[in-house]
């Protein structure tokens, strides 16, 4: 679970991450993606190509919702999730709801202040 947010950090699952982070049901990786413009199929490998895919992908896109970069959700549909982009704050939110659900999700955080 995400229990926390802001500073540029994150509080799941009983750590502290300094920045942005990709994160799963199971474990929690540092992103190096500081800003929207940054999100890209390439920056997302580490979602789409691993073993147990998940079915959605949050991604939070940081403090204020920006409209997704051209072409992200086509490409991320052709590696089989469904891309859903939203704010960071809504994306910790949802991804909670989520894994109580026990749907196969991850999501891709953008650190805020």
């Amino acid at each position: 679970m995400i229990r926390s947010y802001g500073g540029g950090r994150f509080r799941i699952a009983g750590e502290t991450y300094e920045g942005s982070v990709l994160v799963f049901a199971e474990r929690t990786l540092p992103w190096p993606v500081t800003e929207a413009a940054q999100v890209t199929p390439r920056s997302l490998q580490e979602v789409t190509g691993a073993a147990e895919r998940p079915d959605i992908l949050l991604v939070g896109c940081g403090p204020r919702f920006v409209a997704e970069p051209a072409g992200l959700g086509a490409a991320l549909r052709e590696a089989g999730a469904v891309l859903e982009w939203m704010d960071t704050g809504a994306a910790c939110r949802t991804f909670n709801v989520l894994l109580a659900e026990d749907r196969r999700a991850a999501a891709a955080l953008i650190a805020v202040g």
